[in-house]
């Protein structure tokens, strides 16, 4: 699973009026600035699953920040409180404080949206 944040396709007609090359690099530029920022703002590893993709679209030159996270939206548009149980073994194993804890269920609290995409996006314009 993937989610993608397109550039603003105003944006993108201004940086087609000049020439090709010149619009793709100032469009690679402007996503490398936005992939920065999302990197960053991203929680936990996730930010190493921030990518950049330029493709010819219907509409001219497209440009799209991508997260490949697995969990990404789970981050994106939050949770609501659940259980946690085993799959695979009997107990689950984590640690609290630097002590090994086990148990046979966790109730999470939930998460709320983090749209650090989106927000990069803003920040990078």
């Amino acid at each position: 699973m993937s989610v993608e944040v397109r550039v603003d396709q105003g944006a993108i007609d201004r940086l087609l009026r000049s020439r090709s090359g010149r619009a793709r690099r100032r469009l690679q530029e402007r996503l490398d600035r936005v992939a920065r920022i999302a990197e960053a703002e991203a929680p936990g590893s996730m930010g190493r699953y921030i990518e950049t993709d330029i493709r010819y679209g219907a509409r001219g030159l497209e440009g799209a920040v991508i997260c490949t996270h697995p969990k990404v939206r789970l981050v994106l548009d939050g949770t609501r409180p659940h259980l946690i149980r085993p799959r695979r073994r009997q107990y689950l194993r984590f640690e609290v404080g630097g002590d090994v804890v086990f148990t046979k269920l966790v109730r999470h609290p939930g998460m709320r949206p983090n749209n650090f995409l989106a927000r990069a996006l803003r920040l990078g314009r």
